[in-house]
C-alpha cells in the first residue's frame, strides 16, 4: 500500500511539472525557458505535497507498531525518493530530450486514445 502512494505522489509531481511547462511553451517561451521555468514554479507545490505526506508517515512511524511501522518505513522512503526523482532525475531527462530544441508545440506524457480503446 505504501509503495501504491508513494507511485501516485511520484505520478502527480510530474504530472504538475509537465502542465506548468506546456503552460509556459503556450505561453511563447523557448524550450529551455519554459523547462526552467515550469519546474521553479512546480517545485514549491511539490515540496509542500511531500513534505504533508512525510509527516504524516513519521507520525506513523513514531506512535504505530507492527506492520503499521513497515507501512511507515516504506512510505517515508518512497516520498524522499519520489521528491529527488521529481526534481533531479525527470528535469535533467526533460532537458537532455527538449532542452536544445529551437522550438516544440507542446510536451506529452503518452499518446493513449481512451475514447476508442473504451469502445473497442
Amino acid at each position: 500500500a505504501a509503495i501504491a502512494l508513494t507511485l501516485g505522489m511520484a505520478i502527480d509531481a510530474n504530472v504538475l511539472i509537465n502542465e506548468r511547462i506546456r503552460e509556459e511553451l503556450r505561453n511563447g517561451m523557448s524550450p529551455q525557458m519554459a523547462i526552467q521555468t515550469g519546474y521553479e514554479r512546480a517545485l514549491d507545490t511539490i515540496i509542500d505535497s511531500n513534505i504533508t505526506t512525510l509527516i504524516a508517515g513519521l507520525a506513523l512511524l513514531i506512535w504505530g507498531s507492527g506492520p503499521v511501522r513497515g507501512f511507515a518505513v516504506v512510505h517515508c522512503l518512497g516520498i524522499l525518493t519520489s521528491i529527488f526523482s521529481a526534481v533531479m532525475v525527470s528535469r535533467g531527462i526533460v532537458n537532455l530530450i527538449y532542452g536544445g530544441k529551437k522550438k516544440i508545440a507542446g510536451l506529452s506524457i503518452g499518446n493513449v486514445k481512451w475514447v476508442k480503446a473504451a469502445k473497442a
